[in-house]
Formats: structure tokens, C-alpha cells, sequence
């Protein structure tokens, strides 16, 4: 090997050096931004789409391990993508703040109507368990799925009142649309009207 082969070898290791250390600047300011953005909505996030929330962070914990590596081009090339997924995750994280502040709003009209509904239900189911006769065209079979149908919609109401207590207000709400459309088939079978 002659010197002037190991002078363009010791030349180019330079340029590559410098680029590189041309690139850790914008590297390191894309990190940051990119943390700074994640940052405010990571709670809210964590809270609605935990998996949006937890793509984004291997997205970002990719580029801290290319820096890491000094592979700072890789950084700059992929932080614009790492930066979109953070934006449409604040985007989905708004939405879904909204949706929450809505179910909120909705949930008094569930927790008023389904426990009334459940205490109708079961002051029918005790009186007609006290042996007053069954409505016309119930046998003794429906009654019985009648009785178990209410003791599960107790047991759903109780998970929706604990989703909304526990501050998951939709899906709360989604738990006692369901309970509330439950009673309400109960109340059918019994020919009441609603509670």
C-alpha cells in the first residue's frame, strides 16, 4: 500500500468524521424537539391509547439508539416520521379528551336511569317470587332467566359505575348504554313499562 493510498483512506475516515459530527447537532435538537412534543399529552395518552402512546415510543427510542451509536444521519433521515406519529398522536389523544368530557356530560342520564330500572326490576322479581302468579305467557323457565338476566345486569352496572369512578368515563358510558338496554328487555319480559 503506497502513502498516497493511506493518506486518501486517513482523508476520507476525516470527512466522514466531520460529516458525522456535522449531523449530531441537528441530531441531538431533533431528539429534543421530538421529546418535548411527547412530553404534555404522555399521561392523557397513556390513559386512551396506551398502544398509539407505546409505538411512539419505540419510535423514539430508536433514534436515542442510532445517536447513541453516533449514527446521527439515521436520526436526522427518520426523526420527520418519529415527529408525524407524534402529531397524530396528539391528535388522537385531543379527540379522545373530547369524547371523554362528553361521555362525562352522558353519564348522569346512566346513572340515574339504570339504578331506578335495577330497583323496579327487582321489587317485580320479589313480588312475583313471593308466589303472585307469573305475567300471561311466562312459564317458570323465563322467569328463572329473568332473575339470573338481573342479577348479571347488577353485576354490569357495577363494572360501569366502577369504570366511571376509576376516570374511564367512556368506556363507562358504553358499559351502561348496554346495561341500560338490558334492563330494558328485562322490563319487556316482565310486561313493565319503563322504570
Amino acid at each position: 500500500m503506497n502513502v498516497k493510498s493511506v493518506m486518501v483512506g486517513v482523508m476520507a475516515v476525516a470527512l466522514l468524521a466531520v460529516a458525522g459530527c456535522s449531523q449530531k447537532g441537528p441530531a441531538t435538537a431533533a431528539i429534543a424537539a421530538a421529546e418535548s412534543a411527547l412530553a404534555p399529552m404522555k399521561d392523557n395518552a397513556a390513559k386512551y391509547l396506551p398502544d398509539e402512546l407505546k409505538s411512539v415510543e419505540s419510535a423514539l427510542a430508536a433514534l436515542k439508539d442510532s445517536a447513541a451509536k453516533g449514527d446521527y444521519k439515521t436520526v436526522v433521515a427518520n426523526a420527520p416520521a418519529v415527529n408525524t406519529s407524534i402529531d397524530t398522536l396528539n391528535t388522537h389523544v385531543a379527540g379522545k379528551i373530547v369524547e371523554a368530557q362528553n361521555a362525562t356530560a352522558q353519564w348522569s342520564r346512566y346513572a340515574t336511569d339504570v339504578p331506578n330500572m335495577v330497583q323496579a326490576l327487582q321489587s317485580r322479581v320479589d313480588t312475583l317470587s313471593a308466589g303472585k302468579g307469573l305475567p300471561k305467557g311466562m312459564d317458570k323457565a323465563a322467569f328463572a332467566a329473568v332473575k339470573t338476566g338481573l342479577e348479571s345486569l347488577k353485576t354490569d352496572w357495577a363494572a360501569a359505575a366502577a369504570a366511571f369512578q376509576g376516570g374511564n368515563a367512556i368506556d363507562a358510558v358504553e358499559q351502561g348504554r348496554a346495561a341500560k338496554a338490558k334492563g330494558e328487555e328485562l322490563l319487556k319480559q316482565l310486561g313493565m313499562t319503563k322504570a
